[in-house]
């Protein structure tokens, strides 16, 4: 077991396995940037799918698509054992090895390992409408036994993760996990696009909760419909166009933050 962990442990270490692993964050940037155009669009009148299975399907359309589908595949599950492997084996650097820190990465790993296994699902041509995926994961939880207190506490979950999201944004603690540059223009666009990234990501995140807690006191499983029904009924309120533009900006800033994460992660 032990030497088992030793191999584990370098090849978490390994300068190339680490640079796939990074390449994880700019796919996810990539994503949410489609994410934030999709929504535009969404705000201007158009249709779309404003979410990671509209993102997916935007590349899986692309002329290279498989080839892209297959690159960001192996990027995300690379970055998703990466962080399973600083979640179990610790961080190279003692002082990094707090319990929160290593369930963070615990939390990066899930949230990778189902972005890996949404891609794939486009490879093998089985991708499926988010929106009814999320309708129909939330009917299932509700026919479990207290599966209502729970779909209201997962709802309560992802909303309190919102505004966690956007109070990191407002004080700027991203700043920690960055190796900041010493240009003053560069630094001060890492800093814009992580504040307005991470607030626009937490009112996206606040709203999917609130739907889902809205899904469940309700028991209408139709009204749970991910971050693609939470921009639009966002569209629905007033000034709403303008607020989803917005919001998809801040996504498209958020899209950019990952991007520069992927490249100046402290490790």
């Amino acid at each position: 077991m032990r030497k088992a962990a030793d191999v584990a442990e370098e090849a978490a270490n390994s300068q190339t396995f680490a640079a796939v692993a990074r390449a994880g964050y700019a796919v996810s940037g990539l994503l949410h940037l489609l994410i934030g155009v999709i929504a535009i669009q969404l705000a201007v009148g158009r249709s779309g799918e404003a979410d990671v299975s509209g993102a997916v399907s935007e590349l899986a359309n692309k002329p290279a698509g498989p080839v892209l589908l297959w690159a960001c595949f192996a990027a995300c599950a690379a970055l998703a054992l990466w962080q399973l492997g600083n979640a179990i084996l610790g961080y190279r650097h003692a002082s990094d090895n707090k319990l929160t820190k290593r369930l963070s990465a615990l939390g990066q790993a899930l949230v990778f390992a189902a972005l890996a296994a949404t891609i794939m699902s486009f490879v093998m041509g089985q991708g499926q409408n988010s929106r009814e995926s999320s309708s129909d994961f939330t009917a299932t939880l509700m026919k479990a036994p207290f599966g209502i207190f729970l779909l209201i506490a997962v709802g309560a979950g992802i909303a309190i993760t919102g505004v966690v999201f956007a109070v990191r944004g407002f004080r700027k603690k991203f700043t920690k996990d960055l190796s900041l540059s010493s240009n003053q223009s560069v630094h001060q666009f890492q800093l814009w696009v992580g504040v307005v990234g991470y607030i626009a990501k937490g009112i996206a995140l606040f709203l999917v909760g609130l739907l889902v807690v809205i899904a469940a006191v309700r028991v209408q499983p139709e009204q749970s419909t991910g971050l693609d029904g939470g921009l639009k009924a966002l569209k629905e309120q007033p000034y709403g166009p303008y607020l989803l533009a917005a919001v998809a900006l801040g996504l498209i800033a958020y899209g950019l933050f990952l991007m520069v994460k992927a490249k100046t992660l402290r490790t």
